[in-house]
């Protein structure tokens, strides 16, 4: 196998890559005439060379999936109309290759505007009437919204336009929350499940009253449905989910960690803060001046200034450290920090160390430095011996931020060296196998790590019965 695979390397490949080279550029000139003139606000009648066109388009793409690998195709099912269904809602997403269904299609997809600047790339995309979106926009999110929606109400006038709901590279095994961004405008959905080397439409899904008036709840239903025609689970992470797991922050989070499902919780309760920076500084501030004095549910509440709800219990128990209805309000700023700046480590530490710090000496022991590292790895039980003894080089059983910092830059991969060879169950992964939600104090450390695979997605994403009360169990 080895010498065929060196063999196919220096002779089959480079004529693969030459094909698919050459089908790219001789798509170019027939993009390029079918795009000069047209406006981005209009659309034109799809007359008869422009059919033509996208005909030939449609070959070329085809020559080239198939000079890249892609033989045969099969699709199932019938694809509906712009004026039946506007948009057309695609899952799993799972790699590059996924550009196959809007090659065959011509459907228009939302990408971002920096895109079409793509030389001869950027041509092709323009021919397709995507949805641009602009990264230095701050309003960028609310007009793409309303873009979608105008060309959805359009009567079928535009041409169909295709998105991934999950928002995110997964690895198929499930179907990760959808974005509500495709069921905003409440109109009729033609779902299509991708099963290489398949591709099934599925029948029209038609919004009732309900799920008009709840894009979420008709994202959920829509999900559902796709699930079900895979053969794969649902779960409840979402996009920002494997964003927060695959941080490039200097503390990966660990395979068992708590903090996957406080995210979704300060996701459900909207207390993901807009100015995060300030917001984090505030509430650092007013945490250290409790001095580690312990909250129960009400002043947590207060703390916050929300109301007392089943899922503001469920958030407090993951701080109830000893399961007696008190919790340390810095811990939550800790876990907070991390959820909203994962990949910024020093400054989640830099504002722990404020909160828990000495007056004297701006100082924090071993102890305190144990509560801060587990609660920002989302874990029970973490032994920071060896750490704090390499830090503290004088043994004078005190460490200050600033030797801290000075420790890291010295050793920036100070977790993997100090935290993970100590804790024989501590391993650093994308994300963990699913349990039931306990508290941080309840929480046992898993003796394996479940094994990356290439997309950043571990093998299993999902939660034991796929549904959100499975996620919120508290585990006794």
């Amino acid at each position: 196998p080895k010498d065929e695979i060196a063999l196919m390397t220096v002779t089959l490949f480079p004529i693969r890559l030459l094909i698919a080279a050459f089908m790219m550029l001789l798509a170019w000139p027939f993009a390029f005439l079918a795009s000069v003139g047209r406006s981005e606000a209009a659309v034109e009648p799809q007359c008869l060379w422009r059919r033509l066109v996208d005909i030939i388009l449609k070959i070329i793409m085809r020559v080239m999936w198939f000079a890249g690998g892609f033989h045969w195709i099969t699709v199932k099912g019938q694809r509906a109309l712009p004026a039946e269904a506007p948009i057309l809602t695609l899952a799993p997403h799972s790699s590059y290759f996924d550009a196959i269904p809007v090659t065959m299609t011509m459907a228009s997809i939302v990408m971002k505007a920096e895109s079409k600047d793509i030389p001869v790339w950027g041509t092709l995309i323009k021919y397709i009437r995507p949805v641009f979106v602009s990264r230095s926009d701050q309003n960028s999110r609310k007009k793409t919204v309303e873009e979608i929606k105008r060309r959805a109400h359009s009567g079928g006038e535009w041409p169909q336009i295709m998105i991934f709901p999950e928002g995110t590279c997964t690895n198929r095994s499930c179907l990760i929350t959808f974005k509500p961004g495709a069921f905003i405008p409440a109109v009729p959905v033609q779902p299509v499940v991708i099963r290489y080397p398949n591709k099934l439409f599925l029948p029209i899904y038609t919004p009732s009253e309900e799920e008009k008036k709840n894009p979420a709840l008709f994202a959920i239903n829509v999900r559902r449905v796709m699930a079900k025609a895979l053969g794969v689970p649902i779960t409840d992470y979402s996009f920002e989910d494997c964003q927060l797991a695959m941080a490039e922050g200097q503390l990966k989070l660990p395979v068992d960690t708590c903090l996957l499902e406080f995210a979704k919780l300060v996701r459900r309760l909207g207390l993901k803060p807009k100015n995060t920076e300030k917001v984090l500084q505030e509430y650092g501030n007013r945490a250290r001046k409790l001095e580690g004095q312990k909250l129960d549910l009400d002043k947590f509440a207060n703390f916050l200034d929300v109301p007392v709800s089943d899922m503001l219990r469920d958030m407090f128990a993951l701080f109830d450290e000893h399961e007696d209805s008190c919790m340390d309000i810095r811990e939550y700023v800790i876990a907070l920090s991390v959820v909203c700046r994962p990949a910024k480590t020093l400054e989640t530490m830099k504002l722990a160390f404020k909160m828990f710090e000495a007056e004297e000496d701006g100082a924090i022991t071993e102890m305190e430095l144990a509560v801060i590292l587990k609660t920002a790895l989302g874990v029970t039980h973490l032994s920071v011996s060896h750490l704090f003894t390499a830090i503290d080089a004088e043994d004078t059983g005190k460490i200050t931020f600033e030797r801290f910092r000075s420790f890291v830059e010295q050793h920036p991969d100070f977790a993997d060296e100090y935290l993970y060879t100590e804790n024989a169950g501590l391993h650093s992964g994308p994300c963990h196998h699913q349990q039931p939600t306990a508290s941080l104090s309840s929480r046992n450390l898993q003796t394996t790590a479940p094994t990356k695979t290439a997309n950043g997605i571990c093998p299993d994403f999902s939660p034991s019965d796929g549904t959100i009360d499975g996620l919120l169990k508290k585990h006794n």
